[in-house]
């Protein structure tokens, strides 16, 4: 039986909502999976400032702007819809925005009511997907592994590279992911001051030098001495990145962080001797970026086709609502930490 579904990813990048519609047809022994139509809406201006704000509302107006915030993804979704004369929706997956990540205190919060979704477009949703595992003592991320073990499994690991760079593999007989460090998230912010909305291709970068004392201080940080499962959220980079950053040149802070963002992502392919990896997410764009992590590695750096860079988070987000509808394991704890694998996801 194939199930038609729309899956709804927006980063902590900010560069815009994620629209992938799917089909998934389970066959004997696994998964098949088709994207039919994608699209990357990106946000109005008004809509950008009240995400990237949302951490600093009071409780009172982050209720308000979750309400807000389901009704226009339903809208959005109802516009996708009526533009690429789509018909017979099973469901809605939406992973919403993240404002607050803090599993060590047992929660997440995602922004997104999915009944104002279904509200909006009269379309079963699935939403809200890392709450239960960090009730469950998991980090709540990442989430796509289940996605890579069984839509994506002919590589030996699936990074992205997105607001932040998180890989999965299989070791021992079980798939791990986690959280490797910062990428879009600190490279947007910084080319935001040369008035840029990103580095594209990693041009700015190019023509910045590496300051050597701040590449040490970055990849001295606690973080990567954690074991896995391990998670990053902004929090982190407020706390830890950008004091760092704060008094170097644009330029020079650019060409340093994307140095330190080679530097770990090489060196867990190194640690792991990962031979072909699948590349995607927005940084997979950043050719300099890219250049860095080949000179730094022996691994095989597959990148696929556009669709599948732009829009593996949301059709596996798509894939995870198949799942729970069907009750299935939809989040592995030996990705996130958690006490048990489990099907997560609020149906509405």
């Amino acid at each position: 039986m194939i199930t038609r579904v729309i899956g709804l990813m927006s980063g902590t990048s900010l560069d815009g909502l994620d629209l992938c519609l799917a089909e998934f047809e389970k066959t004997e022994n696994s998964w098949q999976f088709k994207i039919i139509e994608a699209e990357t809406i990106p946000y109005p201006e008004k809509w950008e400032n009240d995400l990237k704000n949302s951490i600093h509302l009071s409780a009172q107006d982050l209720l308000a702007l979750n309400s807000d915030y389901g009704f226009y993804l339903g809208e959005r979704v109802n516009d996708f819809i009526r533009t690429k004369k789509i018909s017979g929706i099973d469901l809605v997956a939406s992973h919403g925005h993240t404002v607050f990540h803090q599993p060590q205190r047992k929660f997440t919060q995602q922004i997104g009511d999915g009944r104002a979704i279904k509200l909006e477009t009269g379309i079963p949703v699935i939403y809200d997907f890392r709450s239960q595992d960090v009730l469950m003592g998991g980090n709540g991320a990442p989430l796509v592994p289940i996605g890579d073990e069984l839509l994506f499994s002919e590589y030996d690991a699936c990074l992205n590279l997105g607001g932040f760079s998180n890989i999965s593999f299989k070791k021992s007989g079980k798939r791990i992911a986690f959280d490797i460090c910062p990428v879009n998230i600190v490279l947007n912010k910084i080319s935001k001051d040369l008035g840029k909305k990103f580095d594209e291709n990693g041009d700015l970068a190019r023509k910045g030098n590496i300051d050597l004392d701040l590449l040490e201080k970055l990849n001295n940080l606690e973080f990567y001495n954690q074991q896995h499962p391990k998670s990053l959220g902004i929090e982190f980079c407020n706390q830890n990145i950008f004091p760092l950053l704060e008094n170097v040149d644009s330029l020079t802070a650019l060409a340093t962080f994307t140095e330190h963002a080679a530097v770990q992502i090489s060196k867990i392919f190194s640690e792991n001797h990962l031979k072909k990896v699948l590349f995607t997410g927005g940084g997979t764009y950043n050719s300099f970026l890219i250049e860095k992590i080949r000179s730094k590695t022996y691994s095989e750096i597959i990148i696929p086709e556009k669709t599948i860079i732009d829009f593996k988070e949301a059709l596996i987000f798509a894939f995870m609502g198949v799942l729970r509808m069907n009750n299935e394991i939809n989040v592995l704890s030996s990705a996130t930490g958690s006490s048990n694998d489990h099907s997560s996801g609020i149906i509405a």
